[in-house]
């Protein structure tokens, strides 16, 4: 919980596609986002992660990662939009809710300059955020 910011953090998404598009990084997934997909695109898990995930070697770690296009937009970024949005992985739903983007109001500014949606719009909790953090906490990264 952002101890720096009494009264919560401001962020409403401007739906600009930062997040999600122009730039490779990675789509950690929990087995709950890889159950939710399969689920939702009516795959079984190993379909799922043929067809959509890649490991990634960390070096003490390998992980699980949604798959990028040759543009480096997210493998399910199609036709300017987010084509699972109502399954998008907890990664995803919790942005800018990160522990490395609350932890410091200098993060978080930093953030900003990624994200216009940051400062703006409604202000979320603190509670709100801690639930964010905490759910991310209780919903590991696949390791393989």
């Amino acid at each position: 919980m952002p101890d720096w910011e009494p009264h919560g953090l401001r962020f409403t998404c401007t739906r600009c596609s930062n997040c999600c598009r122009h730039e490779s990084g990675y789509v950690f997934l929990s087995e709950e986002d890889i159950s939710r997909f399969s689920e939702g695109l009516s795959l079984d898990r190993r379909s799922f992660l043929d067809a959509y995930c890649k490991q990634v070697d960390l070096g003490l770690v390998r992980r699980i990662s949604l798959k990028e296009q040759e543009n480096f937009d997210c493998v399910f970024f199609i036709d300017g939009r987010c084509s699972v949005y109502p399954i998008r992985p907890l990664q995803c739903r919790s942005y800018p809710f990160w522990p490395s983007v609350v932890a410091s109001r200098e993060a978080w500014d930093a953030e900003s300059s990624h994200c216009p949606g940051i400062n703006i719009g409604r202000r979320h909790s603190n509670e709100t955020v801690l639930d964010w953090l905490i759910r991310r906490r209780e919903e590991p990264l696949v390791e393989e």
